[in-house]
């Protein structure tokens, strides 16, 4: 029997703030003679980016978006798919485009993301916008690392001066958040698969953020007796229930502030999406809210 001294984190009353926060600034925008307009563009038929898209569809609407889902067969093309976000480009109806990712095979999503316009880009993550992010420039922010800091930033937690680690190095999540946590003048290692001791280097977080995909591989003698720790991890356990990249109940023992999986980081990623296109818009019109 495991005694949880950390202070659970919850993400599911933070997105619903920030839903909040973002629906009063869609009602001022709307004021302003502005509609906001997020277009999702799903390609196939993959179950798990059906019900995301359902999600996302559902959280937008409620924050009072014009929100339209553009739905491409399987054997969708290339030059089709870039025709289509041209198209979307061009709109001045459009302030937000997403094309949710994994593509389906044969189709190339590097290129797909810089058909993207930078401005309308609100998953963050076309070259122009990861530039902004590493150069301190006003781009559009990739929404699970936002989603992260957005999170301390909310449960009073100062990322000033702290030993960031960050475990997983991708484009979508470990790279950004590695950015936002110098920006916020944490001192940030990134660690990975390769890292010698990796047990070492967590122990010397003040703040761990866990982005490997890799279920429980934070352990809890891993956590540093008070630190924060950040689970971004979505996997399956033996038994079918969803578990983070970090042993919860056993890291909950040693860290101040913990993430659970699920209802932690997970229900920011929609929220701050949301902020991407209210802020989207509000630059394409330009105008403030």
């Amino acid at each position: 029997m495991t005694t949880q001294t950390a202070i659970r984190i919850d993400g599911k009353a933070t997105a619903l703030a920030v839903r909040e926060d973002v629906a009063a600034r869609v009602a001022r925008l709307k004021d302003l003679g502005v509609f906001p307009g997020l277009t999702v563009v799903l390609v196939g038929e993959d179950p798990a980016s059906q019900v995301y898209v359902r999600n996302k569809d559902k959280a937008a609407s409620g924050a009072g978006f014009v929100v339209d889902t553009k739905k491409l067969s399987e054997k969708t093309t290339q030059a089709e798919l870039l025709a289509v976000i041209r198209s979307l480009n061009e709109d001045a109806k459009v302030h937000g485009i997403l094309v949710q990712l994994p593509l389906p095979k044969g189709l190339d999503e590097g290129e797909v993301v810089r058909a993207i316009s930078p401005a309308k880009d609100v998953d963050g993550l076309h070259p122009e916008n990861v530039a902004a992010l590493v150069m301190g420039g006003d781009g559009l922010v990739p929404c699970t690392p936002a989603g992260c800091i957005e999170l301390c930033d909310r449960y009073g937690i100062d990322l000033k001066g702290k030993r960031a680690v960050v475990v997983g190095r991708s484009m979508l999540v470990g790279k950004p958040i590695a950015q936002l946590l110098l920006a916020r003048h944490a001192t940030v290692t990134i660690a990975h698969s390769r890292t010698v001791d990796l047990k070492a280097v967590c122990l010397e977080a003040d703040v761990i953020v866990a982005a490997v995909g890799v279920a429980k591989l934070v352990k809890g003698d891993w956590i540093k007796p008070g630190a924060v720790v950040l689970d971004v991890g979505i996997n399956r356990g033996e038994d079918g229930k969803l578990v983070g990249d970090v042993d919860f109940a056993a890291a909950s023992e040693n860290a101040g502030y913990i993430t659970p999986v699920p209802g932690g980081v997970g229900p920011m990623t929609i929220a701050m999406l949301l902020g991407n296109t209210a802020t989207a818009a509000a630059r394409i019109a330009g105008v403030e809210a």
